[in-house]
């Protein structure tokens, strides 16, 4: 299609905005739980209370979706999220910041859904995972840019500023969809009656390949998200990283995340997608260990670890996202789209949840059991693998 570029790089800054007000939370633990004064387990519900209103909006979205041309949703969406992001920039303690936090994921949680069936209906699935590799490099220009610069701020300025910049530069990307972004419609003529929101549901529950689907995202949530939000924790606390350095992190891993992603699309094209997903995801696997069982080592070493974490684990999402995206039609993308990001939201939400449970603190500050959260990442991961197998492309 004409502006097909800019079509993907405006679904990447919109990705970017998303991804960075969702993982600015997590590097910014160590202060908040400080501040605060929270432990563990109420930390990971601050995580995970954004996942979980996604997830819930996002099963309510999967029945009105279809109904309405896919830019103006991702324009009403996007918006409601930057005025939630803004919400967030003013709550004034924990309680008031969880509120935010959750009404700020009612929205977004819907933004990645609209993202990918606007992929699936415009790009042939034959170049669809180079599609997915560019607007996925959205996920890690969050993490070079966005995450980094949004530390700096923090410390700078307080741990609000990065909520309160986001919310402002909202406003330019919300001009990028609007200038960029064509009507996409296609679902809106099909010679097929509107299903009803009974019928969307039993569509889905009767079709054992969108089952599956539904079933590999969750899985490869819970592999994901068990670690991820007690990173930055678990390195100032038990590695002894500086936390002042903890930018490094995100901007060593993003940055070479933003190379490898469109490159690993096109592999995933060339040799197959569950071909790629599984090499990626098994390459995936050790730097989860590495990370949940480390020790205190050289920051070089740490920085390694943490940017192979970044590019394997982009590596296995963006085949795993092609697949997913395959295994519906065009006239209920949306609405099984939706569906699929309530449980990969919800699934988040509750890989924090164990996570944070799992956790616990030691005398001295120091987190314990984590390397238990990264047997439960392998072994959920593994099952991932196995339930893609019988995954079918539809279009």
């Amino acid at each position: 299609m004409k502006n097909e570029r800019l079509l993907l790089l405006t679904l990447a800054l919109v990705q970017f905005a998303h991804i960075m007000d969702f993982m600015i939370l997590m590097p910014l633990g160590p202060q908040l739980m400080r501040l605060f004064r929270v432990n563990p387990q109420q930390f990971s519900l601050l995580v995970s209370s954004y996942t979980i209103t996604a997830g819930i909006f996002g099963f309510a979205g999967a029945f009105v979706i279809d109904r309405f041309d896919r830019k103006y949703a991702l324009m009403a969406m996007f918006g409601c999220f930057a005025l939630g992001t803004l919400a967030c920039a003013f709550a004034p303690n924990y309680p008031i910041l969880l509120i935010t936090r959750s009404l700020t994921g009612a929205s977004g949680g819907m933004l990645g859904a609209i993202i990918l069936a606007i992929v699936a209906d415009v790009i042939p699935l034959e170049r669809r995972a180079s599609a997915m590799g560019i607007v996925t490099s959205g996920f890690s220009a969050a993490s070079v840019f966005g995450v980094p610069f949004g530390l700096f701020l923090a410390t700078k300025a307080g741990w609000n500023a990065p909520f309160l910049f986001l919310g402002v530069a909202s406003l330019g990307v919300a001009g990028c969809i609007w200038a960029f972004i064509p009507l996409v419609n296609r679902h809106l003529h099909a010679d097929q009656p509107r299903q009803r929101p009974l019928e969307i549901i039993t569509n889905v529950t009767s079709n054992p390949n969108q089952l599956r689907a539904l079933l590999f995202m969750m899985l490869l949530m819970l592999g994901n998200f068990t670690v991820i939000p007690f990173i930055s924790p678990y390195l100032v606390a038990n590695v002894g990283f500086p936390e002042d350095k903890l930018t490094y992190v995100y901007l060593i891993g993003g940055a070479l995340t933003i190379f490898a992603s469109p490159l690993m699309g096109k592999l995933a094209d060339r040799f197959g997608h569950f071909k790629s997903f599984r090499f990626f995801m098994l390459l995936y696997l050790i730097p989860i260990l590495a990370i949940t069982n480390m020790p205190v080592i050289p920051m070089a070493l740490v920085l390694t670890v943490t940017a192979l974490f970044f590019v394997f684990g982009s590596g296995r999402m963006i085949p795993a996202m092609t697949m997913i995206s395959a295994t519906v039609t065009p006239e209920t993308r949306g609405s099984f789209m939706s569906l699929n990001s309530s449980v990969q939201q919800l699934s988040v939400g509750a890989a924090s949840l164990i996570g944070g449970f799992i956790i616990a603190k030691g005398p001295s500050g120091e987190l314990l059991n984590y390397s238990y959260v990264g047997i439960l990442a392998v072994v959920t991961s593994l099952a991932a693998i196995v339930v893609s197998r019988g995954l079918i492309a539809k279009s």
